[in-house]
């Protein structure tokens, strides 16, 4: 998180002091750092620079369409599952030959927009979305470009809820399977066979499953290649995690990734297809919330802050740990918290026993590495608008979300 942390009494995003931002667009609010995302890219493709290689952003970790654009400047495409993440990225200005179309249930009219655009690739997961594709490309007279979604049944050792790729999940093609489905897709009308496609998980902390999943997958390339399929692109997917709370834990860098990948497939003549998500915005954005009231309870001192579970999930869906800072950061009296939100639900925690600084009401809480699956993932439970998000660059920032107001909220319904 080096854009963001205390300087002297207060927080700081990049050179933006945080309460700053708070007093403008109120509280709680998503904030992300337009150069720590450039940064986070920048690794990546600095690191692949010497070979042919292709980094489609996970849209899914983070939509806003500033982030998109920011990406898009870089030269970033896409990874996309579902027809609205196409809209979304085609707007910010990535073109279509940079967009891969992953997941599991790929509807009708989703294919169709996709081929209507001519993306790049369609990463399929299922015998039967293969039949569906091909149907409709053949209806439209237009070429699906596919690679299959390999699972190669690894056991990354993360949170099950974020596991994808062992045979007990329900992404991909089993690897056992690989050359069946390919020699089936070679005898399909509209598609083109192009590549091959893997994802084993997400927050993962260590290169030994890439290794395992990597070797699984160089050998079917050659199986595969050995069977007259012609194989051009070998998407890695991305999964790669971030340091959120753990002391002893160290994400692996860009670098060592791209050692181990170029290791293994740089002599394929292959173009390599990147999907990161989190490891580029997760520790780009923070959520900024303030404390409401300071509660004793009958074994418990909970801080009731005005963010909830409706607007950051993973502490209550993953159980997932997050860095929890104050900004009043000092003083000799030092409590432990059980930091929670106002959504009246038990899971609205988001963290227990936490040592902070003595805490008021209205404070500033900040609570780090929110820029993945933060706010894509809110709602409006107990009708509470969704949360601004805020962009900050150097030393100026913008809102590019409002908050909602409760009209527009209701005003959705018919009665």
């Amino acid at each position: 998180m080096q854009n963001f942390g205390h300087k002297g009494q207060h927080y700081y995003a990049d050179n933006v002091p945080v309460r700053r931002i708070a007093e403008s667009c109120g509280t709680p609010f998503y904030c992300y750092s337009q150069l720590a995302i450039e940064s986070a890219y920048d690794a990546y493709a600095n690191a692949f620079a010497q070979h042919d290689t292709l980094i489609c952003y996970s849209v899914k970790a983070n939509s806003a369409q500033a982030v998109l654009r920011i990406l898009a400047a870089r030269g970033a495409g896409a990874d996309v599952v579902s027809e609205g993440e196409i809209r979304r990225a085609l707007l910010a200005g990535m073109p279509a030959s940079k967009i891969v179309y992953s997941g599991v249930a790929k509807t009708a009219s989703e294919i169709e927009f996709a081929l209507s655009k001519d993306i790049l690739q369609f990463n399929v997961e299922s015998e039967p979305e293969l039949h569906q594709i091909s149907a409709i490309a053949a209806r439209l007279g237009k070429t699906a470009r596919i690679a299959f979604r390999i699972n190669p049944d690894i056991d990354v050792g993360t949170h099950e809820k974020i596991s994808t790729g062992k045979l007990e999940n329900k992404f991909g093609i089993p690897w056992q399977f690989a050359r069946q489905a390919y020699a089936e897709a070679a005898e399909l009308p509209g598609l083109e066979v192009c590549g091959i496609d893997m994802h084993i998980g997400s927050q993962i902390m260590s290169l030994g499953p890439y290794s395992q999943a990597f070797e699984r997958i160089a050998e079917l390339v050659q199986q595969l290649r050995g069977d007259g399929h012609t194989i051009t692109t070998i998407d890695l997917g991305g999964g790669l995690g971030i340091n959120y709370d753990a002391d002893n834990e160290v994400a692996p860098a860009a670098t060592e990734y791209a050692e181990l990948a170029l290791k293994t497939f740089g002599e394929f003549g292959c173009r390599l297809i990147l999907e990161p998500g989190r490891s580029i915005v997760g520790d780009a954005g923070i959520l900024v919330s303030r404390v409401i009231y300071v509660k004793k309870g009958g074994i418990s001192t909970f801080l009731i802050i005005d963010a909830a579970m409706n607007d950051f999930m993973r502490p209550s869906m993953y159980n997932a740990r997050h860095r929890i800072v104050a900004e009043r950061n000092n003083g000799s009296e030092q409590v432990h918290y059980d930091i929670v939100g106002p959504v009246c639900e038990t899971a609205d925690t988001f963290a227990r026993k936490r040592q902070l600084a003595a805490q008021h009401a209205d404070d500033l809480i900040f609570i780090e590495g929110a820029g993945a699956y933060g706010s894509v993932m809110a709602s409006g439970y107990n009708t509470r608008p969704l949360v601004p998000e805020v962009l900050v660059e150097d030393n100026e920032f913008r809102i590019i979300r409002e908050r909602p107001d409760y009209d527009s909220i209701i005003g959705l319904d018919i009665p």
